[in-house]
């Protein structure tokens, strides 16, 4: 396995792997600060070119940038990748509680103490962060991110590209739109729409996601 990125989100992740005693090669991060250091015990190889001097087929990738509100790199890099052949493992810590039949599509990562109920399904590149609470029934689109602490309650869906801000709440039934924001500590109790931020208890809008 290969990390993409050398921040924090990848220390997070190579801790989980470790867990897990997978074999990972090195990381990659477009600062050249980074190379030749170390992160954690991995080595950052240099930038992405250090990927495409390997065979698509002989390794696994992980991606390692946060889903930093609805910035668009940790989607550009997936797809990137993705595009040229390239495959990315989903990482799953292992003390995350993740029900079995829960659908974790390529890429998608569910960080320590993550609960996902029964009945979901978590989109490619998707980002269930630590301590998040995930209950049943519910749908996170591709390249979404759930913030540390976020619950979210039954037949909840999240669109694609949206993150959905540490400690915020969404109630039972709501759907959230693509590339939307909602706010750290939300209340959201009303759908919300494309591209829009919400903030407050409860949760308004306060403008359109840029």
């Amino acid at each position: 396995m290969i990390i993409l990125g050398a921040g924090g989100h990848a220390k997070v992740l190579i801790s989980a792997l470790r867990m897990q005693s997978e074999e990972i090669l090195g990381a990659t991060d477009a600062d050249v600060g980074k190379h030749g250091r170390l992160l954690l015990d991995v080595p950052v190889l240099g930038d992405d070119e250090e990927i495409l001097k390997r065979r698509a087929e002989s390794i696994y990738l992980v991606n390692g940038v946060g889903g930093v509100l609805v910035h668009p790199l940790r989607r550009i890099l997936f797809e990137r990748f993705a595009n040229r052949g390239y495959r990315f493992a989903s990482v799953t810590h292992p003390s995350a509680v993740v029900g079995a039949d829960v659908a974790l599509s390529e890429g998608s990562q569910v960080m320590a103490g993550a609960v996902i109920q029964p009945g979901c399904h978590i989109g490619k590149n998707a980002v269930i962060n630590t301590g998040a609470i995930v209950d049943h029934d519910c749908h996170i689109g591709d390249h979404a991110h759930i913030a540390p602490g976020v619950t979210l309650s039954g037949g909840v869906r999240v669109g694609e590209g949206s993150h959905v801000g540490a400690g915020a709440t969404v109630i039972q039934g709501i759907q959230i739109g693509r590339n939307s924001l909602v706010a750290a500590g939300a209340v959201v109790i009303r759908d919300v729409p494309d591209g829009v931020t919400v903030a407050g208890v409860p949760a308004k809008e306060i403008r359109a996601t840029t």
